[in-house]
C-alpha cells in the first residue's frame, strides 16, 4: 500500500445508521465512528415509510464530522438493507418518502404474481428466493398510484442517497440483484421482469460494478459538510450484506457466513448461481456479490424477533437490559420452546413476546413463563434456522465448509455464537461486528489504488486488523436434530 487513504463509508441498518471513518496504510486499517443516528419509521395514512430525508441528514452530519480529523477524504461509499426503493419525476424530485418493506401493500400480491408468470420463471431469470418484500412485488403493488404513475426514475436507497450527493443517477449491481428485475446470469436488467409489473422504459438506470466511480460531491454537498473537493463517491457493495461479505476474515474458500443483524442472512460464496428447482424448493436466494461472487444464502429472521421483544418490554415498563436478559437466557434449559423463526406472523412490528407465545400454543408447546425463557425460545430457535439454512445451502450447492464466520452485531450476543456453533457442529468464528462498514471502505481503498486488489487480500487484512473470537461447538448433535424436528419449518414462498 503506497499511501494512506482517509475513507468515509455511509452504513445504512434498519434500525440506525452511521457514518464511519476508515484510513489504511503501511498494513493497517482502522475504523471510527464519527455519527451515528436513529433510523425511525413513520407511519402516515396507514403506511409505513421511511424517513429518507432524516437518513440523509444523518449521512451528512456523518461526513461533516468525518472531515474534521484529517487534510483530506479521499472517497465515499453508501450501503443500506436492500429491496426499497425512491421514485423520482421528470425534474429528478422525490416522488414521496419511500415505503417499508414491512408495510401490508404487498400482502398477498406475491402469490398473484408469481401465478401470473410461473416460480420457475421467474427463479430462473432472477434466482430469488420468494419473498413478500422483494422489489418486484412491491412495485406490482404500487399499480395505480399516482406517485408510480409520475415516475420517470427508479433507485434503490443507496443509489437515491449517491444521486442526492452527485447528481448521478446509476444502480449497484450488488443491491440490483435483490430486486427480482435483474437477470442473475446475463446481469443485466430483465425485459421480461419489467414487462411483468409494467415498468416503463427508461425506469431503471444504468447498472455499475463495486468500485465504479460514481461522481463527485456536489458544491452543495461539500458546503454542507464543510469538505474541501474534490471528493469521489464510489459504488460499494452497496446492499449491506454484499458489503458484509467481503469484510468476512476467511482464510480459504470453505467457509459459511452469517451476516446477523436484524436479519440473519445464512450463505456461502459461490461462483455462479444455483438454479435448480431443489434451490428454489427450498427458497434459496442467488444475490450478487463483489468481483463477480454469488451471494448463495437465505434470509432467516434474525434479531429482528429480539429487538421487538424487547422494545414491547420497554413500552410496558418491564426491566430489559439486554445484556442481563441474555445471561438469565444462558440460565433456562435448552429447547423448553422452540419456534419457526421465518413464520410470517413474526414480520410485522408488534408484540413480539405474544406472538411466540401463541406461536407455541399453536404448536402444541408450553408457551414461555418469563422474559428469559422468551429470550431463550428466540436464541434456541435462530440457531436452529441457522443449522437448517447452512445444512441447505451446502446439500444444494455441492460446496462443504469447515468453518462459520458470524459477522455484523449479532457477533456480539455470545449465547447466540455459542449456539450457533452447537446447532452447525462447526466452528464459529464471531467478527468483526463492523462487517459492512469495513467491506465498504475496503472496496474503496481498492478503487481509490491504496487497497488490497482481490477478496483474499481483503479479508487478510481484516483478519490481520479486527478482533475475532472463535466458538467452539459442544453437546450433543442428537439433541439438535431432536429440536429441529419439532418446528414446522416454512421454507417455500414465505416472508423471511
Amino acid at each position: 500500500m503506497s499511501r494512506t487513504v482517509n475513507l468515509a463509508a455511509a452504513d445504512l441498518g434498519a434500525s440506525s445508521g452511521r457514518v464511519m471513518l476508515g484510513r489504511l496504510g503501511a498494513g493497517a486499517l482502522e475504523l471510527t465512528e464519527v455519527n451515528r443516528f436513529a433510523n425511525r419509521p413513520v407511519r402516515v395514512n396507514g403506511t409505513l415509510h421511511w424517513d429518507i430525508l432524516d437518513l440523509y441528514a444523518g449521512v451528512l452530519d456523518g461526513l461533516r464530522a468525518a472531515g474534521r480529523g484529517v487534510d483530506r477524504l479521499d472517497g465515499v461509499g453508501v450501503d443500506s438493507w436492500a429491496v426499497d426503493y425512491g421514485l423520482l419525476d421528470a425534474s429528478g424530485a422525490l416522488l414521496g418518502n419511500p415505503v417499508h418493506y414491512r408495510d401490508s401493500r404487498t400482502d398477498g400480491v406475491m402469490d398473484r404474481v408469481v401465478a401470473a408468470a410461473g416460480a420457475a420463471e421467474l427463479y430462473r431469470v432472477s434466482g430469488l428466493q420468494f419473498l413478500a418484500i422483494n422489489t418486484i412485488f412491491q412495485l406490482a403493488a404500487a399499480q395505480g398510484d399516482p406517485q408510480f404513475a409520475a415516475a420517470r426514475r427508479l433507485l434503490l436507497l443507496p443509489d437515491l442517497l449517491g444521486y442526492w450527493l452527485t447528481g448521478q443517477q446509476a444502480a449497484e449491481m450488488t443491491n440490483a440483484s435483490t430486486t427480482g428485475l435483474l437477470d442473475v446470469t446475463t446481469r443485466t436488467w430483465s425485459e421480461d421482469m419489467m414487462r411483468l409489473v409494467s415498468l416503463p422504459a427508461g425506469l431503471l438506470p444504468p447498472l455499475v460494478e463495486p468500485g465504479s466511480r460514481i461522481g463527485e460531491l456536489l458544491a452543495d454537498v461539500l458546503v454542507s459538510t464543510g469538505l474541501s473537493g474534490p471528493v469521489p463517491v464510489l459504488a460499494v457493495g452497496s446492499h449491506d450484506t454484499a458489503s458484509a461479505v467481503v469484510g468476512v476474515p476467511a482464510t480459504s474458500e470453505r467457509f459459511a457466513y452469517i451476516s446477523c443483524g436484524t436479519w440473519s442472512l445464512v450463505g456461502l460464496e459461490l461462483d455462479k448461481p444455483v438454479l435448480s428447482d431443489e434451490s428454489m424448493a427450498a427458497n434459496f436466494t442467488n444475490e450478487l456479490g463483489v468481483d463477480g461472487t454469488v451471494r448463495y444464502l437465505r434470509n432467516v429472521m434474525g434479531l429482528w424477533l429480539l429487538q421487538e421483544s424487547v422494545r414491547t418490554w420497554n413500552a410496558a415498563g418491564l426491566p430489559a437490559d439486554l445484556d442481563t436478559l441474555l445471561h438469565d437466557a444462558g440460565q433456562v434449559p435448552a429447547f423448553t420452546t422452540v419456534i419457526a423463526v421465518d413464520d410470517p406472523v413474526f414480520l410485522p412490528p408488534g408484540d413480539m413476546p405474544a406472538r411466540i407465545a401463541d406461536h407455541a400454543r399453536r404448536t402444541g408447546q408450553t408457551p414461555p413463563q418469563s422474559q428469559a425463557e422468551t429470550v431463550r425460545a428466540i436464541v434456541d430457535s435462530l440457531a436452529l434456522g441457522h443449522r437448517a439454512a447452512l445444512q441447505d445451502a451446502q446439500r444444494l450447492s455441492g460446496h462443504d465448509v469447515d468453518v462459520v464466520h458470524l459477522i455484523g452485531g449479532g457477533s456480539r450476543n455470545e449465547l447466540l455464537c455459542q449456539l450457533t456453533a452447537d446447532a452447525c457442529g462447526l466452528p464459529v468464528e464471531a467478527g468483526p461486528v463492523e462487517a459492512s462498514a469495513l467491506g465498504n471502505i475496503l472496496v474503496q481503498a481498492r478503487a481509490v489504488g491504496a487497497g488490497a486488489g482481490d477478496l483474499a487480500g481483503m479479508r487478510a487484512l481484516v483478519r490481520a486488523t479486527q478482533v475475532i473470537r472463535r466458538y467452539e461447538p459442544s453437546g450433543r448433535t442428537a439433541d439438535w436434530a431432536a429440536a429441529a424436528a419439532r418446528i414446522d419449518r416454512p421454507t417455500s414462498r414465505e416472508p423471511a
